[in-house]
């Protein structure tokens, strides 16, 4: 991957319809990069009543559930051991594609959390993810130390 892109759930909408051309109009196209999405949904509503799919451009979709919160709140989800290994494996699986988005609903804490981490598993500088905003510290601080596991 060559770049890992934040956005909000509204803002990941308008980058995947960027890819769309109508029947013969491929030129017309504004984004030609093949792309995979994690989709990071609220549990409370049971997601965002949209979900992404693969298509000529959508590489690979992961769609996960779980809540904005860094420690167990009564009816909320905690981000998971489990959905961090998804993550980690999801992210070595689609290394050929030009680009990772990573949404969430305001694209501010989850998300930002999951794309400093890929970033740094990509090598790429996770500073842009990390600074200026307010990335989920237990999203985070979970990823590493499931990536560290694995790599023992």
């Amino acid at each position: 991957m060559k770049r890992v892109l934040l956005r909000s759930v509204y803002d990941a909408v308008d980058y995947v319809l960027d890819h769309y051309y109508p029947f013969g109009m491929e030129d017309a196209a504004p984004r030609r990069d093949s792309y995979a999405v994690i989709s990071i949904q609220d549990t409370h509503t049971k997601g965002f009543g949209l979900t992404f799919s693969k298509s000529v451009s959508c590489v690979d979709v992961l769609t996960l559930y779980f809540d904005d919160i860094e420690r167990e709140v009564p009816g909320a989800v905690l981000f998971s051991e489990e959905q961090a290994s998804q993550i980690i494996e999801f992210i070595r699986k689609n290394r050929d594609a030009d680009t990772l988005m990573v949404h969430c609903y305001g694209g501010e804490s989850r998300s930002r959390a999951v794309a400093a981490f890929a970033d740094e598993m990509l090598g790429l500088d996770s500073r842009k993810h990390l600074n200026g905003g307010h990335p989920n510290r237990y999203v985070l601080e979970t990823l590493k130390r499931v990536s560290a596991a694995r790599a023992e």
